[in-house]
């Protein structure tokens, strides 16, 4: 048996194993082993340090096993180097030792949230304390995935849906360092098993439905839609049906939920992707976003603008046809807005050459729908920077057509003059009311 003495006096680094509580000198570290270890027992000692780092520390008490955790840190880093240096280490027999490491040290009950009330637009996130630990491990994870020794034909034996689903639970991780690497970690498994593919855009799928249907808690959801703008921007034509399907009744739907914000620009990406796939699905697209369009919270419209402006930058002119009247309803109602980040979003649409060039050829429709809000306001709004940017909407309308915006004047005009006789009528009839009102009290007296 050799001692340690005789390890350090040889210059060898030292590893340790763990077993019944303590910490033994064990096997001689990897970054040693090229030069000290005969090529035909480099596996066995690869899969021992592998199975080394399965053991699991208790990171919430600071001061715990200072030393093991230390060794372990150092094991895992060796792991990293000897796994990205090395070409011919990924043998047959070292894949499912890799991923039970790997299992061992992610695969977890994730914590409860320090703070119940946990707000993730405003509060900091808990981070996770074995980050030092798991840090490593999912870069050896990464790794092995990208090494150019990775077979997928063996891979698949051991990264299996069962894997895949305990990876994807792990995407509710309050820590945004775990999740920016299971988002790299997932992308690269997707590449690599077609097999899997399938049962991947199920489960998120799935994921996304019980966020937006039953809990409206999911700290990945961001991370998730940015593997899928990948997805969708390889999806071959035509589009399957299932993907239109994913785009209608699980895209769409995750607009309403409180959060957006946190995953909105993700969300928006993968939208326009389908659209350039494929122009026909503007029309279901548009009118699910006016059907979910927000009635009470700003922040969230203003959101929703920016989209449907990424959305007229890739619309076809005769698809831009079927939605003008309902879109450009809604608008006129933002541009009404007395929020004035509402409306000024809104009035943004116009210094948009493409969009500009859609409202130009459309006008005739347009024009009589956007008319009475941009004229009122202009008379109306409390927000200068907003009547400003009005009059130079209504100054763009003249140009366009002037023959309309003459007509559309006249008309508004004359039933401004035809709603202020109503008003007065009514203001009359109110004052005779309460003048009958008054007589009868005194003859009843």
């Amino acid at each position: 048996m050799i001692r340690g003495s005789d390890l350090t006096r040889a210059n060898i680094s030292v590893a340790y194993s763990y077993k019944y509580g303590e910490w033994d000198i064990g096997v001689i570290v990897l970054t040693s082993f090229v030069a000290h270890v005969p090529s035909s027992e480099q596996e066995e000692l690869f899969i021992r340090k592998l199975r080394q780092c399965c053991v699991a520390f208790d990171f919430m008490d600071p001061v715990a096993d200072l030393k093991g955790k230390e060794i372990k840190r150092a094991t895992l880093n060796e792991l990293v180097d000897y796994i990205t240096a090395g070409r011919g280490v990924l043998t047959e027999p070292v894949y499912p030792e890799i991923i039970r490491m790997i299992s061992a040290n992610l695969f977890r009950t994730l914590p409860p949230s320090e703070n119940p009330d946990f707000d993730p637009e405003e509060d900091d996130p808990t981070l996770e304390a074995s980050w030092p630990h798991l840090q490593l491990v999912y870069e050896f994870f990464l790794r092995f995935l990208e090494s150019s020794d990775f077979q997928p034909t063996i891979g698949k034996k051991v990264i299996d849906q069962k894997f895949v689903l305990q990876l994807l639970d792990l995407f509710d991780s309050e820590d945004p360092r775990e999740r920016d690497f299971l988002k790299t970690v997932l992308h690269r498994i997707y590449g690599k098993f077609l097999g899997l593919r399938a049962f991947i855009r199920k489960q998120i799928n799935n994921i996304f439905l019980r966020f937006v249907y039953e809990t409206e808690h999911f700290n990945g959801v961001g991370e998730l839609l940015e593997i899928l703008g990948s997805i969708i921007n390889g999806f071959a034509l035509p589009l399957k049906s299932e993907h239109k399907q994913f785009l209608v009744k699980v895209l769409l739907p995750l607009h309403k939920v409180k959060c957006l914000s946190l995953y909105h620009a993700q969300l928006a990406y993968c939208v326009v992707q389908f659209l350039e796939k494929d122009a026909t699905l503007t029309e279901p697209v548009v009118k699910g976003l006016l059907k979910f369009w927000p009635k009470t919270c700003s922040q969230k419209e203003v959101m929703f603008l920016g989209e449907i402006e990424e959305i007229l930058e890739v619309i076809e002119p005769s698809q831009f046809a079927k939605v003008q009247e309902p879109l450009f309803r809604q608008i006129s109602r933002c541009v009404s807005s007395p929020h004035f980040q509402v409306a000024e979003r809104a009035l943004y649409f116009w210094n948009n050459e493409y969009v500009m060039s859609l409202i130009e050829e459309n006008n005739h429709v347009i024009m009589p729908i956007m008319f009475p809000a941009l004229y009122r306001i202009s008379k109306e709004h409390w927000n200068q920077t907003i009547v400003a940017l009005v009059y130079n909407v209504l100054k763009t309308f003249m140009e366009m057509n002037s023959k309309l915006f003459d007509e559309l004047t006249a008309s508004y005009k004359a039933e401004r003059q035809k709603e202020k006789k109503r008003e007065k009528e009514r203001d009359e009839l109110w004052k005779r009311l309460s003048e009958l009102e008054v007589n009868n009290k005194v003859k009843k007296k």
